[in-house]
């Protein structure tokens, strides 16, 4: 009787956001189009890709968007939520974030681009890329690989469904991988247990108060102590826990808080995602809107790298 060997695809989810803001910020802005316009954040993401791509051999590959950036749902909960990003309020559909000028335009090129070479670009209203990014993974059947310069998408991790963190540090090329020994070693937790560490430390970069007094180190203690969230709050009601009476305190008065705040810090796992085809593309799905955009971008090697990738 031949053995049967059970092919399981690699999934590859971009935080598209995370990516193409830290492509702006690496690559100069002299890298141009023709007529002038700014268009390192495109280039750069282009560059991006073509690397995960050969380093990595991904089967499937989503582009996930912030379709909303601050969704009204985790503001309800946490007003303070991302509330010092906001450059414009809209009565209707979703604040502006604030963006560096020569940035915004080069987000239509770069779904534009995305959409010609046939890659999986997919954003839900009212959700965040991370959200997006929580469905394919709980969804996925075999490995994945998120790559962001987000760690609240620490909390995906889980080694014993292959889900890994790729951080970039430098570039794409040199990346952090994040799996469960990792956090551990580093913040004495594993991903769902990332989720509560956040919550109670806060996070300044995303308008999440935390417990104040509650810092990093403490919280992760609390954790290994009392195992979750739950754990630490069923200890404030315990006499005999070991909690000093600050801590005790001033997670009591923090009830408001932590009542709502596992809703706003944990990615969504039902977002309602489109149908579409996630396989990695050989071959541009639009060869034609493809050229015409390479050449009015100008974006040149960085696109016919990636082309040739794509290819092998």
């Amino acid at each position: 009787m031949r053995s049967v060997t059970l092919q399981t695809r690699r999934l590859m989810l971009l935080d598209t956001a995370s990516l193409y803001f830290r492509a702006y910020f690496g690559v100069p802005e002299s890298v141009r189009a023709p007529d002038g316009t700014p268009v390192n954040a495109v280039r750069g993401l282009l560059e991006f890709i073509d690397r995960l791509v050969k380093d990595h051999r991904p089967d499937d590959l989503v582009a996930c968007m912030d379709a909303d950036w601050r969704p009204q749902w985790r503001v309800d909960l946490i007003p303070s939520y991302k509330a010092h990003r906001v450059a414009v309020e809209t009565e209707t559909g979703p604040d502006e974030e604030e963006v560096p000028d020569t940035l915004s335009p080069q987000v239509p090129v770069i779904e534009e681009v995305l959409d010609a070479l046939g890659i999986a670009r997919v954003g839900v209203e009212g959700y965040e890329a991370d959200d997006v990014i929580g469905t394919f993974t709980g969804r996925a059947a075999g490995p994945v690989d998120i790559v962001t310069g987000d760690r609240d998408l620490y909390q995906l991790v889980d080694d014993a469904r292959g889900v890994r963190v790729l951080y970039p540090l430098k570039g794409v090329g040199t990346l952090q991988l994040t799996d469960e020994a990792w956090l551990r070693e580093k913040y004495g937790v594993d991903g769902p247990g990332y989720a509560d560490l956040a919550l109670l430390r806060g996070d300044p970069s995303d308008g999440l108060p935390g417990v104040p007094g509650i810092g990093e180190k403490t919280a992760a203690k609390l954790l290994a102590e009392f195992g979750d969230l739950a754990g630490i709050m069923a200890a404030v009601e315990n006499p005999k826990a070991k909690l000093t009476p600050s801590q005790r305190k001033r997670l009591d008065e923090s009830r408001p808080y932590i009542a709502v705040a596992p809703t706003v810090v944990k990615v969504a796992g039902d977002v309602p995602l489109p149908g579409v085809d996630t396989a990695l593309p050989h071959a541009p799905r639009d060869p034609a809107a493809l050229e015409e955009l390479a050449a009015r971008w100008g974006l040149g090697g960085s696109l016919h790298r990636l082309l040739v990738t794509l290819q092998a």
